[in-house]
Order: C-alpha cells, then sequence, then structure tokens
C-alpha cells in the first residue's frame, strides 16, 4: 500500500501546483514579534539573557501552527529544516522534524489528517495527502517539535481555493517547562499535550518547554512576564532536584505574581516515573521535589485566590503504560495530561 506521507511529486503534477508562504500571513504560537529568526520562540533581545542552550533551544517551533481555508483534494508541502538531525533514538522523526495536518469536521471539532515524514534535510517536499472528501475546510497545520524551520510553503492544484487564516486570537496559555512540555516524545506534533488542549479549549498556546532545561531560570520569569497570557502554567519539577526548587521557585513565582498580578498560574506538580513502584530511589525523588515544591506553592495559594496546584500523583494515569522510557509520555501520556489540566485551565479562563 502507498504510503501518502512519502508519495513523490508526480511530473506532470508540479506545474499545476500554487505554492502560499506562510510568512504571507503568519503562524499561531509566537509572543513575540522582535525575532532574528522568523520561525523563533524566543525574541531578539532574549539571546543577552540565556545561555546558549536555551536561545538554540528556542529556535525549534514547537507548539507553532498555521491554519488556512480549502477545498483541495490534495495538500502538498515544502520546508526547510534548521537542523539535519531528523530524528532522536527515542522520538521519531514524524514528531521531531516533521508537520501534522488536522481539520475541522462539520460539527467544527478539529480531527487528525495527515503527517509529513521527513526523510531528507534540510530540504523536504511531500504530497502531505490527497483524495480528499471534495468540500471547503478549516486546516491547521502544525510545525516541527524538536527542529527549526528555515521556510514552510503549503502546495494546491492552481483551481483549488485556498484562503490563509489570520485573525485575531483571544490571549494565549503560556506553558513553561522542560522536555515534557515541549512535546518528547510525542508521535506527532499535534500530540503534544499543550497541543490537544489548544484544540479542546480553543485558545492559543505558547509552548515554551526547553529540553533539558525549564528549571525556573529568573531570566525565563522575565521573559514570560512580557507576555500577555491568559494564564501561566509552570510544568518544571522533571528537571529540578529539591535544593534547586529551594532556591528558585518562590522568586521565579513571586516575580511574575507580582508583574502579572492578575494573570491565573497553575503550577503543575512532576509526573511519577512509571517505574518508581519498582525501583524506590525515582519514587523518593519524586516525593522529594514535590514536598518542597507543594510548601512554596501553599504558601503563595493561601493568600492569592489565582494560584492552582496540580499533583502529579496519577497525571499519567496509573498503570505504568504512558511513557517510552519511564519518564517521557507517549500520545497515551499526553492525552492523560491534558484530560487533568483541561478542567482546571478551563475554569481559568
Amino acid at each position: 500500500m502507498t504510503d501518502p506521507n512519502r508519495a513523490p511529486f508526480p511530473a506532470n503534477t508540479r506545474d499545476s501546483i500554487r505554492w502560499h508562504d506562510v510568512r504571507e500571513w503568519g503562524v499561531e504560537g509566537q509572543g513575540w514579534t522582535d525575532n532574528e529568526r522568523y520561525y523563533s520562540r524566543l525574541p531578539r533581545h532574549a539571546r543577552s539573557m540565556l545561555d546558549v542552550d536555551i536561545w538554540n533551544l528556542g529556535q525549534h517551533s514547537a507548539g507553532m501552527y498555521t491554519e488556512f481555508v480549502s477545498d483541495a483534494t490534495e495538500i502538498y508541502a515544502t520546508w526547510k529544516l534548521l537542523s539535519t538531525a531528523i530524528a532522536l533514538p527515542h522520538m521519531p522523526a514524524t514528531s521531531v522534524s516533521g508537520i501534522d495536518l488536522y481539520a475541522q469536521d462539520v460539527d467544527g471539532q478539529w480531527k487528525w489528517v495527515a503527517v509529513g515524514r521527513p526523510e531528507t534535510s534540510p530540504d523536504v517536499e511531500l504530497l502531505l495527502v490527497s483524495g480528499l472528501e471534495p468540500g471547503k475546510r478549516r486546516y491547521r497545520l502544525y510545525l516541527p517539535l524538536y527542529n527549526g524551520i528555515e521556510q514552510l510553503r503549503i502546495g494546491v492544484h492552481r483551481d483549488a481555493e485556498f484562503v490563509p487564516v489570520s485573525t485575531l486570537r483571544p490571549k494565549p496559555i503560556v506553558v513553561y517547562g522542560t522536555s515534557i512540555v515541549q512535546g518528547c516524545a510525542a508521535s506527532r506534533a499535534g500530540m503534544c499535550h499543550a497541543a490537544i488542549l489548544g484544540r479542546w479549549l480553543d485558545r492559543p498556546i505558547l509552548n515554551l518547554g526547553f529540553s533539558g532545561r525549564g528549571k525556573m531560570e529568573f531570566a525565563l520569569a522575565e521573559l514570560l512576564g512580557e507576555l500577555d497570557a491568559s494564564v501561566y502554567v509552570i510544568d518544571c519539577l522533571p528537571n529540578m532536584e529539591p535544593e534547586l526548587i529551594a532556591e528558585r521557585a518562590y522568586p521565579f513565582i513571586a516575580y511574575l505574581r507580582r508583574t502579572r498580578p492578575l494573570v491565573p498560574m497553575v503550577l503543575v506538580e512532576d509526573r511519577s516515573y512509571s517505574n518508581s513502584w519498582v525501583v524506590p530511589k525515582l519514587g523518593d525523588r519524586n516525593r522529594a521535589s514535590r514536598d518542597v515544591f507543594r510548601r512554596i506553592s501553599e504558601s503563595w495559594m493561601a493568600t492569592d485566590g489565582l494560584v492552582r496546584y496540580v499533583p502529579g500523583d496519577g497525571l499519567l494515569g496509573g498503570d505504568g503504560e504512558a511513557t517510552v522510557d519511564g519518564s517521557h509520555p507517549t500520545d497515551l501520556g499526553f492525552m492523560r495530561m491534558a484530560e487533568r489540566l483541561r478542567p482546571v485551565l478551563r475554569a481559568l479562563i
């Protein structure tokens, strides 16, 4: 059976495709406009505030998406990757460097359509999907989670309608954290819990997850404070030892409460390691981090009615089947995280 994600461009088709550069109308999932690169998650002035690792991770396009309306029966895409590393040992090319296409059905519900799986780098060109049911619908195309892009174009046949969607959206939910927030190890960009919540809540979500980092660096508090957010979600414990939490959590939270006192904040505990039931030190690690974070969080909740706390137990379910390595969620894990966070966020927005 032919894999539509690997279909070549037929020679007799190329001349009939009309290309649309996404820069012409833009993407959601960006908090700043003064970026050095168009598809960057961080503003130009952040370079002098952050170490090189965080800055480089900020060039990944995690959380970004673009929308358009079309009646095309075939959709093509070309994109240029920033890095030649198109996959990771525990994360496929579909999510590291691929693009992920959704569309709204007749009831307005977002449903998956196709994924673009790169096999070359830096230049990728694919027929994303063919044989689409005739009719005009709204599409959402998610960008790569663990790679950056330099260019993205969407192609349809010249006789097909194509209308970019670029509208004023509600204030975004800003999610800051670790590799889990960034989307490791989702199978597709649209399966990160931040992306799932964006579809469920019909709200833009800024993904500020940084793999191996997300340690409540004070510079990130300053950057988050620049954003006109509807809610802040802080999910940093997976990368923080108790001593670091004790040092950084209070000043991080204090800065945001002082800078944006009317913006609700959701403080998320770390997920339980899936094998902590049989590796005691992992369970001890969870408990020690949570004890410190909970005490600090409770001191805020006692006086600030806009601060919420989400316990880590059960965040990925209780069966141990929701991670790829005991730590990073699979699609099942991300779905469960989204289900836990949805009622908390819905009540705040």
